[in-house]
């Protein structure tokens, strides 16, 4: 009787046990957040079939009078899964995608909406983006129709959105998107996380130029207070001049070590700004440091 007593009490347990576990959030899941008044981001989102394992970027949604705008549309295939977090909030149709760079956990979902959507980037994103394997085909009509080279507005009053780019990081083509009324700027990969940026040479990206060109964004654009990174939860303009601070110290350290004659990998090993910048890691600093030694190569 005791030995039936605790296989009832281990059944009941694992079975409360199963039930606790199946009831935890999926921190890759997506989910809406609210920004300010009439904006919003969904997080998470997993990659599927080759890019499995992925976490896709921030995508950013505004919603204004006469429609909603997007803000990049995470990997292949989780079009439907945005759609769903934005008719939680609204249901007011999706009227503009801007895509902020062309890598595919920001630029993949593109597929999943209508055709009737006005697909924007700025003319380096539209190139770049043609030449990805998503985008062949049938599926060149979700590249950007409108684009821009250094400064676009669309929408009026508190609707404005302003599209700046400022010259090559991340890509050759990263745009800045503004929404003035709000003090809020959504920053792509040119901010993704606390660690080195992914310096994508195939694409153009030019870590020399990297913290030249956050500069130019903290020189150029006035009155923001919130930053919206690419990968990250929401931050504060503070964050952005931070990590300007921070790739432009990671450059002059890997250009210092290029100078002395290292190789890239020693190079990276010795550099460690973690204890000059609380609460970032070093992940991504070896594959930073081999694409800023390629392009200071003859």
């Amino acid at each position: 009787m005791r030995r039936l007593i605790v296989l009832a009490v281990l059944v009941v347990a694992g079975a409360v046990s199963i039930a606790v576990v199946r009831a935890q959030p999926n921190p890759t899941a997506m989910q809406i957040e609210k920004v300010k008044d009439g904006l919003y981001i969904v997080t998470g989102g997993r990659g599927l079939g080759a890019q499995a394992g992925g976490v896709a970027g921030n995508t950013t949604v505004f919603v204004a009078d006469s429609g909603v705008v997007l803000i990049d549309t995470k990997y292949p295939g989780l079009g439907k899964g945005i759609l769903d977090q934005v008719k939680s909030v609204t249901s007011k149709p999706i009227t503009t995608i801007i895509n902020t760079h062309t890598h595919g956990d920001h630029t993949g979902g593109n597929s999943g909406f209508p055709r009737t959507v006005e697909f924007v980037a700025h003319e380096n994103t539209k190139t770049n983006m043609a030449r990805m394997d998503e985008f062949k085909g049938g599926n060149a009509k979700f590249l950007p129709k409108k684009t821009f080279k250094d400064k676009m507005s669309i929408g009026s009053g508190r609707d404005r959105i302003d599209l700046y780019y400022f010259g090559p990081g991340h890509t050759s083509g990263d745009a800045f998107v503004v929404f003035p009324e709000l003090r809020v700027l959504h920053a792509g990969d040119m901010f993704p996380w606390k660690d080195a940026p992914f310096i994508d040479r195939r694409y153009g990206a030019s870590g020399v130029s990297f913290p030249q060109t956050l500069a130019k964004v903290l020189a150029g654009v006035k009155n923001v207070d919130t930053v919206i990174p690419g990968h990250i939860p929401v931050a504060r303009w503070q964050d952005l001049e931070e990590y300007q601070r921070f790739t432009r110290d990671l450059l002059a350290a890997a250009q210092a070590a290029f100078k002395a004659g290292k190789s890239a990998v020693d190079a990276a090993a010795a550099i460690n700004l973690t204890p000059k910048y609380k609460g970032y890691q070093a992940e991504r600093i070896k594959d930073a440091v081999e694409a800023i030694y390629d392009e200071l190569k003859p």
